[in-house]
């Protein structure tokens, strides 16, 4: 095997040996969620100002919330409500929050 694809494949497998770690407890989010369900959670949900849906998380993949609750709380993620929302979030509420809502369906139930 050739050094550049023994150095890729042994970066691909500290990656999914990190993301395997920071996986949460889907029980756990589902109580430390009981805030975003307050939008994320009712249907037809929309935002007064700017005027968008507000976006259904169930189904969507862990490491993507996760990562974007993270923006929201360290500040990379522009949304007053959200970066207030996830600012006293720790890394395993974030987990615990983002497992939750990937165990749901695309319809959050």
């Amino acid at each position: 095997m050739k050094p550049v694809c023994i150095a890729a494949a042994l970066l691909i497998m500290s990656g999914a040996s990190v993301n395997a770690g920071a996986s949460g407890d889907p029980e756990s989010g589902r109580l430390k969620a009981a805030t975003c369900m307050g939008c994320h959670g009712a249907p037809g949900m929309r935002n007064a100002y700017p005027g968008y849906r507000v976006p259904k998380l169930g189904g969507q993949h862990a490491q993507y919330l996760a990562d974007a609750l993270k923006g929201y709380r360290d500040g990379l993620r522009s949304h007053p409500t959200m970066r207030a929302q996830a600012a006293s979030l720790s890394d395993e509420d974030i987990a615990d929050i983002a497992a939750y809502f990937a165990s749901l369906s695309a319809s959050g139930k």
